[in-house]
Order: C-alpha cells, then sequence, then structure tokens
C-alpha cells in the first residue's frame, strides 16, 4: 500500500480551504483518510497553515510521498529541513544538539521574514486606506465647492430678480402717482 500525504477540499465553491491527510493513493482526494495531520487556507494573505509537525515528520520519515502543494507547505513548514538535518545525524556529520540548533536558527530566520511580511501587508493596506480616506475627503470638498458655486448663483440670481421686481414696482408705482396727482389738481 502506498501512503500518499495530500489536501481534501472542503468549503464553499471559490472558498475553498483544505485539509492535509494521510491516505492511501488509490482512494480519491476527498475519500477514506488514515489520518488528518493539519489544514491550509490560501484565501488568507499569507495563507495560512496549521500543521501537526510531528506527526507530519513522522509519516515522511516512514516513507510517505506528498503531493507537490504539500511537499511546498511540508518544506515551507520545515518538515523537509528537519528531516534532512536528522539524516545528517545517522550519518554522524554533527550531534543532534546541532541539527536541533540548526533548525532553530532556520525556524526563527523564517518567522522573522514572515513577521516583516506581514507587518509590510498590514502597512500596504493602512495606506490604501489613507488614499482612499484622502480621495474621498477631496471629493468631498469639490462637492461642497460646487454646491457653495450653485447657492451663490442662485442667490445672485434670487437678488437680481428682487432688484428687477423691484424696479417694476417703483416704475409702476411712478407713473400711478403721476396720474393720481394731476385727478387731485
Amino acid at each position: 500500500m502506498a501512503v500518499k500525504v495530500r489536501l481534501q477540499r472542503n468549503g464553499r465553491k471559490g472558498y475553498a480551504y483544505y485539509h492535509i491527510v494521510i491516505a492511501d493513493s488509490r482512494v480519491s482526494r476527498n475519500g477514506k483518510f488514515i489520518e488528518r495531520i493539519g489544514s491550509y487556507n490560501p484565501n488568507t494573505n499569507p495563507a495560512t497553515v496549521d500543521l501537526n509537525f510531528e506527526r507530519a515528520l513522522d509519516w515522511v520519515l516512514k516513507g510517505a510521498q506528498p503531493t507537490d502543494t504539500v511537499r511546498n507547505i511540508l518544506s515551507n513548514e520545515g518538515v523537509y529541513m528537519k528531516k534532512h538535518l536528522l539524516g545528517g545525524v545517522q550519518k554522524g556529520a554533527f550531534d543532534e544538539a546541532k541539527a536541533e540548533e540548526k533548525f532553530n536558527a532556520w525556524k526563527q530566520e523564517k518567522e522573522a521574514k514572515l513577521a516583516q511580511l506581514k507587518g509590510k501587508l498590514a502597512q500596504d493596506s493602512k495606506a490604501k486606506a489613507k488614499a482612499k480616506i484622502d480621495a474621498e475627503i477631496a471629493a468631498n470638498k469639490q462637492k461642497e465647492a460646487e454646491l457653495a458655486k450653485k447657492k451663490a448663483e442662485a442667490l445672485a440670481a434670487a437678488e437680481a430678480a428682487a432688484k428687477e421686481a423691484a424696479a417694476e414696482e417703483t416704475e409702476a408705482e411712478a407713473p400711478a402717482t403721476e396720474e393720481a396727482a394731476p385727478a387731485a389738481e
């Protein structure tokens, strides 16, 4: 029986997430599995991986063959680095303490890069949000200026109409008083 480390699809259409499982290679993708060793969510940025490191290492050391995607996931999580270091210990290249020290140094470097990436993504999202707010403020100022201009035009038109109406009233009253004056004589 050939054992595979593969992804088992879950989630809804367009928003899939995966379980990392140990399964017989003859079983379908979402069929029976031997053991679930983790999960993988590619929908987040960066992708979220929850892995039982010891069980994954144990299965890889037993000879379980991962699919290409799972191999990349396990490599990024350090399973293959640990396997490589344990191989060096078995060959006598260095002792187990040195292997653990190298692995911890590698893991700290990896975590530092991940933290830097998350910081950069957070900073970029803040910058985008600020740019969006600034653009909205500029658009609101422009709308406010246009509205003020329209109000000023409407006020000027109303004043002009009022002056015109007042002028017409004074013109209409002036002849009426002249006509009334001769009648009084």
